[in-house]
């Protein structure tokens, strides 16, 4: 049997589900349906698979995340990183580059999807495998439930090969036009999963769209190994036309294949798609975090830090995170990224970070902020580093609540425990490290003129983060 390499694709804002998802920490890398994140889940699903190798393709801004999250499961595989974000095509295309030599079937896979029944999962790829080694191109086909007007859908053709032959793709309908599909049986929901050799996905991407094949082919030639990604030419894959695989291959080529499956899938796209899936109270509630209902009925509640309650409530979505809380109908949860746009055009960062942010050596969490001044709580995982850097506009001081600090400040290095603190002066060099093997949890006051991110220059990293000039 071929060799089977999964392809990982993980890039995405995921702002349908603001505001647990944000664009530097989008829904793929969160826990929203299990206590692994969907990334995690999404590795872990291919355990009953001949899987030889994986790939991930990722944003640039979530390498560390991709790695970490890897590392948590022990499931380390190959990170291709795009330096832009090019749509679905494009992403497979460096994918299937970077395994042309070896040729193995590509199995591709969204990093945000549920998949309730594992075993089905593996029924349906294993019967795929076959017809994906003869030449095929194979796409799985959900088998609907419901006349969902949020997803795409396929019609199938003549039976072929333990499926169907595609007869076409189909944009999102309306609700009529989904209840006909529904109806006729000849319409699957499209999974964006699919299972082809490297070779001919290639073949059909140069046939059909040889400026995406011959930008990622560019891109390719100097490629390099940093830590644990792969790098692409950034300027080169920048003239690549931005496309989805359905528009660039699939819908075009004689040798498209549906299977359906069967194994209780969902792609996560709202809110309300979210509590659909989850296990209801007999109220019909979904309730996570510190929660009061109270006469409440068909609502998603969830709260990341505080108590949240609702009283004589019905049909609503209520998230509370550190600095946001939203209220819909689930209704109208499909006009969530109409708020995220609008916090992006206002320039607020509400719509890209998190008050809590997650960094290669760990996460901070900015709990208070004032004029000329910002409180931040830093965690430092075991043996990790902050680069050695410097600010231009602020003071900083360090006071260590617990673990041991390795600190750099000035031309002394020493070492702080629990109640101990320092004093770093605008301008000066410091660093700090976690040399124990807990957790490293200090408190940091900013001081200064301008408290922003992009005042670090640092001098030196072990991730790669030098300023440049």
């Amino acid at each position: 049997m071929t060799d089977i390499c999964a392809v990982i694709l993980a890039g995405g804002s995921g702002t349908r589900l603001w505001p647990l998802s944000r664009s530097k920490h989008p829904k793929q890398f969160l826990r929203l349906h299990s206590q692994n994140t969907m990334l995690q889940e999404t590795i872990l699903r291919l355990s009953g698979l001949n899987i030889k190798n994986s790939v991930t393709v990722c944003n640039e801004e979530h390498r560390f995340l991709v790695a970490e999250q890897q590392r948590e499961i022990n499931r380390v595989g190959s990170i291709i990183l795009e330096p832009l974000g090019k749509n679905t095509a494009p992403a497979i295309g460096l994918a299937a580059l970077a395994q042309l030599e070896s040729d193995p079937l590509l199995l591709i896979l969204s990093a945000d999807h549920v998949i309730d029944d594992e075993d089905l999962f593996t029924r349906a790829v294993t019967s795929a495998v076959p017809v994906a080694e003869s030449g095929k191109l194979v796409t799985f086909g959900i088998v609907p439930k419901e006349p969902n007007v949020g997803y795409g859908y396929i019609k199938k053709g003549m039976a072929s090969d333990g499926g169907f032959t595609v007869d076409s793709f189909v944009e999102k309908p309306s609700l009529e036009r989904a209840k006909k599909y529904l109806s006729s049986g000849d319409y699957f929901w499209n999974s964006g999963m699919f299972l082809f050799k490297a070779s001919r996905y290639l073949e059909e991407l140069e046939k059909f769209r040889p400026d995406i094949y011959k930008a990622c082919k560019s891109s390719m030639l100097s490629l390099q190994l940093d830590l644990d990604f792969l790098r692409i030419d950034k300027y080169k894959f920048g003239a690549c036309p931005a496309e989805s695989i359905d528009y660039a291959v699939m819908e075009n080529t004689d040798d498209a294949i549906v299977i359906p499956m069967n194994a209780g899938w969902s792609d996560i796209g709202s809110w309300s798609s979210l509590s659909d899936i989850c296990k209801k109270d007999s109220s019909g509630n979904v309730a996570y975090g510190d929660t009061i209902l109270h006469k409440t009925k068909n609502s998603y509640i969830r709260s990341e830090d505080k108590l949240v309650t609702t009283l004589g409530v019905n049909n609503l979505i209520v998230v509370s995170t550190k600095d946001v809380v939203l209220v819909a109908s689930k209704d109208s949860v499909q006009d969530v990224k109409i708020i995220a746009q609008k916090l992006k055009d206002d320039a607020r960062g509400e719509w890209e970070l998190h008050r809590e942010v997650y960094r290669p050596w760990g996460k901070y969490d900015s709990l208070d902020k004032g004029d000329g001044y910002q409180v931040k709580r830093i965690t430092v995982k075991p043996g990790a580093k902050l680069s050695i850097q410097k600010h231009q506009h602020r003071a900083e001081h360090w006071v260590v609540v617990s673990g041991t600090a390795l600190v750099t400040n000035g031309d002394k290095t020493f070492v702080l425990s629990k109640n101990e603190s320092t004093f770093i002066p605008l301008g000066v060099v410091h660093a700090l490290e976690n040399t124990g093997e807990v957790e490293l949890e200090l408190i940091e006051v900013q001081s200064g003129n301008y408290l922003g991110e992009d005042d670090i220059i640092r001098l030196e990293d072990r991730y790669g983060r030098v300023t440049k000039y």
